[in-house]
């Protein structure tokens, strides 16, 4: 009878054991799971900084805004050297970090959808966004207006960019004579800054979103020549030649292609 409560109770004994282990165990992987979850939030908390300082996340654009991290790009003058990045105009070209959802159509209330996403590749305005320094990298929070095209990749080819909504690509344009008319010889430094208001419609952008979310139809289409606004054009360079981007409203009249 002795024998049968000994080996009873060194059953129980052994019972409460495995018990008191798996509590433990669960315990212990609970408190596991916590601590990673406070160290991953610790970690995140210390890798995001705005203009040096400790924010609590990610940076999320809101509206039509759009962050965008600026691209450092090798500029050469026309001796051949190249500029340093203290010596070059503020960089307009950058890749797409967050974009927000769009605005509303402050008449209609629909929703006006960002033109780009996370990953793209975007050329804005030289005077346009706000710059800012984020996880110690030059940013700069832009809106989707300010943006003239946008491509997938690492540079501008004619084959992968795309104009924003209603800007137009023009050009290759035409080199501008050095010579009057009336046989007057202008020096080149003099042209070197004037940009061709001429050219041939190369690339056509969907068209300007209205009130109701849908496109408007282009009023030019790809091999027309135009005639634009003085001072409208927007200069960019793709694949060593030189291009212009402007607004469909800029354009004065075209011609249809030959």
């Amino acid at each position: 009878m002795a024998n049968s409560r000994s080996k009873y109770a060194a059953l129980c004994i052994a019972l409460a054991g495995i018990t008191s282990s798996s509590a433990f165990t669960s315990v212990h992987q609970k408190s596991s799971i916590r601590t990673a979850l406070s160290m991953s939030e610790e970690t995140l908390k210390r890798q995001c900084t705005l203009d040096g300082k400790k924010i609590r996340g990610p940076i999320t654009p809101l509206g039509n805004f759009v962050l965008v991290r600026t691209k450092d790009t090798l500029d050469a003058t026309d001796g051949g050297i190249l500029l340093p990045d203290q010596s070059k105009e503020r960089a307009t070209e950058g890749e797409v970090v967050a974009a927000g959802p769009g605005k509303l159509h402050p008449h209609t209330g629909v929703r006006i959808t960002n033109p780009v996403t996370a990953g793209d590749s975007v050329l804005f305005g030289k005077f346009d966004g706000h710059d800012m320094t984020y996880n110690d990298e030059g940013v700069a929070m832009i809106r989707d207006d300010d943006i003239l095209l946008h491509y997938k990749g690492v540079r501008m080819t004619m084959e992968n960019v795309n104009p924003c909504r209603d800007y137009i690509l023009v050009g290759p344009l035409e080199k501008q004579k050095t010579e009057t008319s009336s046989g007057i010889v202008v020096a080149e430094s003099v042209m070197k800054d004037y940009l061709p208001c001429e050219g041939k419609v190369a690339k056509v952008g969907v068209g300007r979103m209205t009130s109701t979310g849908e496109f408007s139809e282009s009023p030019v289409k790809v091999g027309d020549r135009v005639k634009f606004k003085d001072y409208a054009g927007n200069e960019v360079k793709i694949e060593g030649e030189n291009y212009s981007l402007v607004r469909m409203v800029d354009c004065l009249c075209a011609l249809a292609a030959e």
